[in-house]
């Protein structure tokens, strides 16, 4: 299936996206919420009554009437939390090297992630960006997953069945504010709690068997053969595959709940793929040509992610009409 939010007057609601129409999934089942939190919330139990909806849609057993004129908004819009992870060793070892670093050996040991702000979740449109944001404005090419069961303790061999579905996400960064108060061995903050985007849809794991390969030797949890890729302003800048992520959703889920809780919303990131932002993009052209001219994001630009499964999540980049500079307050 594939899930959906979206707003009309207003109003927030839940729906699904089949053959290329969106319908509401309360009118067509009066025990599925409204909203997405909420069906999250409700388990394996309302995710059943959503994949028959989905299947009496398909085979016309039912009537449903489509929305027509709808906001598509990010398909978990209000998450309980929001982690990113650090999952493509190709990412790291690039960055690292860029830096004139070797590898560090500690990725290889065990999965980590960070907290980002779960209140600056956007969906498919316009991403304001503050003056500041635009120094050195980047994007990060990335998979999400989504939870919906409660846990905690839980081991990477029963972590997937908490997983709802997956989604594209961009982790949008400004490099400047986040190199500069990471110095301070804290972070990132500043450099990435305004926007990190969504969508266009939750798609369940049903819907990606058909691209399911085997996890990474010495690793536990399932794994997708899936394409990723980048087109800013028409042109493609980033590739790559989910199947090279190097830590499991399921291991980094392990160790999101040891000692806490996990809630259904809980959404989780999979970090960087290998060549999906201009850090690194930036960092390898400039180590193999001095005349490479870097790249940023600027105001205007068109951002397309495609990941094969899991559809296209676009957004223009738009600059604030402002000119305060957190930048300048620098004693």
């Amino acid at each position: 299936m594939k899930l959906v939010s979206y707003k009309t007057e207003d109003r927030e609601h839940l729906g699904i996206f089949v053959n290329g129409h969106i319908y509401n999934l309360n009118s067509c089942d009066k025990l599925i919420p409204d909203n997405m939190n909420e069906f999250l919330w409700g388990g394996p139990e309302l995710m059943d009554h959503a994949a028959r909806v989905n299947e009496d849609i398909r085979s016309g057993k039912i009537e449903a009437k489509e929305e027509l004129f709808f906001e598509l908004m990010a398909p978990v819009p209000h998450p309980t939390s929001c982690r990113d992870g650090y999952a493509f060793r190709q990412h790291v070892a690039a960055a690292r090297r860029n830096r004139k670093l070797d590898m560090i050996p500690e990725f290889d040991q065990y999965p980590i992630f960070y907290f980002t702000n779960h209140n600056a979740i956007q969906g498919p449109g316009e991403i304001e960006c503050m003056p500041d944001h635009f120094q050195k404005l980047d994007f990060e090419l990335e998979v999400a997953a989504v939870l919906n069961k409660k846990g905690r303790n839980i081991t990477a061999a029963e972590a997937d069945s908490f997983i709802a579905g997956y989604m594209i996400m961009n982790d949008m960064s400004a490099r400047t504010l986040q190199m500069e108060e990471m110095l301070l061995n804290l972070g990132p903050a500043k450099g990435k709690d305004f926007s990190t985007v969504i969508g266009p849809w939750l798609v369940t794991p049903d819907e990606l068997e058909q691209y399911k390969v085997p996890a990474k030797p010495g690793h536990t949890g399932k794994a997708y053969n899936l394409e990723m890729k980048c087109v800013v302003n028409g042109k493609q800048v980033s590739a790559g595959n989910m199947a090279d992520m190097d830590w499991t959703f399921a291991e980094i889920i392990e160790r999101c709940a040891y000692g806490c809780d996990v809630l259904p919303g809980d959404v989780i990131g999979s970090g960087t793929v290998g060549t999906g932002c201009f850090l690194e993009l930036n960092g390898t052209g400039v180590l193999n040509n001095a005349d490479y001219e870097p790249q940023w994001l600027n105001d205007g630009d068109l951002v397309e992610m495609e990941i094969t499964g899991l559809g296209m999540l676009g957004n223009i980049i738009k600059k604030a009409d402002s000119d305060f500079s957190i930048l300048k307050l620098k004693k």
